[in-house]
């Protein structure tokens, strides 16, 4: 019997030397195993080889393959001390904000206060709390309304705000707005909440009243100071911090000087793959990229990798599949280990909510036929290529538990796992919440989209310009050429030609669009799609039957624009410049812009990259990401991408202590955003993960140098 299929009527069978137990089916062994011979099987089969994706081994429950060996004490010490001396300016700055409040509180009582005189706040262990005003999560010390019927809570910062009569949370994102003049709801929006805001006022000793009932409060009973935590623990983390690491420091960062190590690496026959031209600045310290073997990373390259990590720069990892089983991310795999766990957990219909990069509406479809042109690529009746993008398929809270096998390959082709491991990452302050707490979702998260060779200026496969909140790593796992013939070729030049001098190419689709009329919704635009139906679903199959020669496209997968967090503040200008250039959602041109960047409405196209640098003389850094590469993007650094084939890139964000000042920069950004902006919720809550960070570090590092004689004189060193 195959152990494939299952079935016991074939009669060109592989029977597996190694094991003397596993058969494959030659129709199986084409079909499932396309890069492996019969002979190869014979010797190993994939059973063997941990990469086997029959329904039954992709449900299995295995644990990641560990490709580096654990940590030894002394490394672990480093790595705890590391994590102290990066992100104790933050324990001081959370406590500086804490005392600043409780100084507020004395002033009102008219008597000095401790943190012991404060109550502490009733909470279960997975409770979150977030400002009712600003929707920032709260760490510690915040105002609550003693009304058991309002329960209003406000952050220090909405309180301090208050005290100076700012117009709390939204004032900055609504001062730097733009929007067409014709659009005038907005406008009368934030004035009708800058009258109520003017209403809530605190009073000459600094205490504070529950807010109107139109901002959520009950406006009868003043806000009364509360803690979380145990009083005085914020002090005692900073005090053990230093004192663990007084004979410590961080080397600085010299933003002048190029990595050496990489100037070295071009000269270098054996070497120069280790580093990547991504940029052509005139300031040229940071135009290569370093970019080492997954297979090659010993200590020296994790030193290197902190050197660049450090001054925010990306990096990426090539040959990262090397790590794991060589278990298969073909997309149709991927659906049967779906569908066969979806069986188990409920009869959920398996149609998927995708993008149509034409016009950024959502359609629906039957994920087969999603898969089915992912392989063999699809057409709006005009002849232009269909993109469609999957984000988050299948949801963060199915990967593991429908795709147990793909989640543990993932983890363990993660390059820098004491970085990026979601569960046991070292350096990984997300990783260090107590058990039974609400953690943030990370990931990992699928990207899972069609792709084109050439940009074709309308309706491309992108994600649009952004800034993750959280550091993240991205891995290339599977790609697919879509083949186009020359007559294709030929047709959809036509038509680029034809319109290229054309403003709005919304007429051109109209007729031709397999979507029905868009509608507005909650959140976005929708469009029915009826390709469920067998003719509708033969029609769009056939769009790109291959009638002659085929023309290959490019190898790489997808293309980055990553830009410095030092350019930013030019690249802002320049968006809120030329906004009014930009389409977006039903391929309209965008009528209005809240933050150029947190929005996510605009994709620089190589026309707008090169005038960007004409006028601000900002260039970002711009390379190819191959089948197996890990980027790595920092907290902070927007970035755009896009597909220059069908790819399936898989994701996870993670909290590195390098950049906890730069996720608190963007936490507060997104504060000042409006209310029912997509960016606006505090989800990290970057404080309270540097809290029990520098508790676990500290509680390691201790009985770490317990077991370590000399290791208290030895730490006396930069930390790198």
């Amino acid at each position: 019997m195959c152990h494939q299929c299952h079935k016991t009527n074939k009669s060109d069978i592989v029977f597996c030397l190694k094991c003397k137990k596993k058969r494959y089916c030659s129709e199986c062994i084409a079909k499932w195993y396309p890069e492996r011979t019969k002979k190869d099987i014979e010797n190993a089969c994939p059973f063997c080889c941990s990469n086997c994706n029959c329904s039954a081994c992709l449900q299995a429950d295995i644990t990641a393959k560990v490709n580096i060996k654990e940590s030894d004490e002394e490394t672990h010490l480093r790595r705890s001390l590391y994590v102290l001396l990066n992100i104790l300016p933050l324990l001081r700055e959370i406590q500086e904000e804490a005392k600043t409040e409780l100084d507020a509180e004395a002033c009102i009582r008219g008597v000095q206060l401790t943190e012991e005189d404060i109550t502490k706040s009733l909470l279960d262990e997975d409770d979150r709390i977030y400002c009712d005003n600003c929707k920032t999560s709260i760490v510690n010390f915040h105002r609550n309304c003693p009304n058991p019927d309002c329960a209003y809570d406000i952050c220090l910062n909405c309180c301090r705000e208050l005290r100076f009569r700012s117009i709390m949370g939204e004032r900055t994102s609504d001062q730097n707005a733009l929007s067409d003049k014709t659009d005038s709801s907005g406008v009368w929006e934030r004035e009708k909440s800058n009258e109520i805001f003017s209403q809530w006022k605190s009073k000459v000793d600094g205490s504070i009243p529950c807010p109107p009932k139109e901002l959520g409060g009950c406006a009868s009973a003043m806000l009364s100071l509360r803690r979380i935590y145990e009083p005085n623990w914020v002090n005692e983390l900073i005090k053990a911090a230093e004192e663990l690491t007084a004979n410590s420091h961080l080397p600085k960062i010299d933003f002048s000087e190029a990595c050496h190590l990489c100037l070295t690496a071009i000269g270098n026959s054996s070497q120069h793959r280790n580093v990547r031209q991504a940029a052509f600045r005139n300031d040229n310290q940071d135009n290569l990229l370093y970019c080492p073997n997954a297979i090659d990373l010993l200590d020296e390259e994790f030193i290197h990798f902190q050197w660049h990590w450090r001054r925010g720069e990306p990096v990426i990892v090539r040959n990262t599949h090397a790590m794991g089983t060589g278990l298969s991310w073909e997309p149709m795999v991927m659906w049967r280990a779906f569908r066969n766990a979806r069986k188990k957990l409920d009869e959920e219909s398996f149609s998927v909510k995708a993008i149509d990069c034409l016009d950024w509406c959502e359609v629906e479809i039957n994920i087969k036929q999603f898969f089915k042109g992912y392989l063999e690529g699809r057409s709006h009746r005009s002849g232009w290529p269909e993109m469609l993008k999957l984000k988050d398929w299948p949801p963060t809270k199915y990967f593991e538990e429908c795709l147990p096998r793909h989640g543990a390959e993932f983890v363990a082709m993660l390059p820098f796992s004491d970085y990026t491991n979601p569960s046991s990452g070292l350096l990984n302050l997300a990783t260090k919440l107590p058990v039974g707490s609400a953690k943030p979702d990370l990931g990992p998260k699928t990207y899972i989209a069609y792709g084109s060779e050439e940009e074709l200026g309308r309706g491309d496969s992108v994600t649009k310009l952004h800034c993750d909140i959280s550091d993240a790593v991205n891995i290339l796992t599977h790609t697919s050429k879509v083949k186009y013939t020359t007559k294709q070729r030929a047709q959809l030049e036509k038509l680029k030609k034809e319109h290229e001098e054309e403003k709005d190419l919304k007429v051109l689709f109209e007729s031709g669009n397999d979507a029905s009329e868009c509608m507005d919704f909650p959140g976005g635009t929708i469009s029915s799609v009826p390709n469920s139906s067998p003719e509708s679903s033969a029609r769009l199959e056939a769009d790109f039957m291959l009638t002659e020669q085929p023309l290959d496209v490019a190898h790489s997968g997808a293309v980055w624009d990553i830009f410095r967090r030092e350019d930013v503040t030019k690249l802002t200008q320049y968006l809120q410049k030329h906004w009014k250039e930009f389409h977006h959602t039903k391929n309209d041109p965008v009528n209005s812009v809240t933050h150029p960047i947190h929005d996510q409405t605009f994709y620089l196209n190589e026309k707008h990259k090169k005038q960007l640098k004409d006028e601000f003389n900002v260039e970002p850094w711009t390379f190819e990401q191959y089948l197996g590469e890990a980027v790595f993007i920092p907290a902070g650094c927007p970035h755009q991408v896009r597909n220059r084939q069908s790819c399936i890139k898989v994701a996870v964000d993670f909290v590195s202590p390098e950049n906890v000042q730069e996720c608190i920069h963007l936490t507060e950004e997104f504060r000042l955003l409006p209310k029912l902006h997509r960016s606006k919720q505090d989800i990290l809550e970057v404080k309270k993960l540097t809290l029990y960070g520098a508790s676990v570090a500290i509680e390691e590092a201790r009985n770490l140098m317990k077991k370590l004689p000399g290791s208290r004189e030895e730490s006396d060193r930069a930390y790198l």
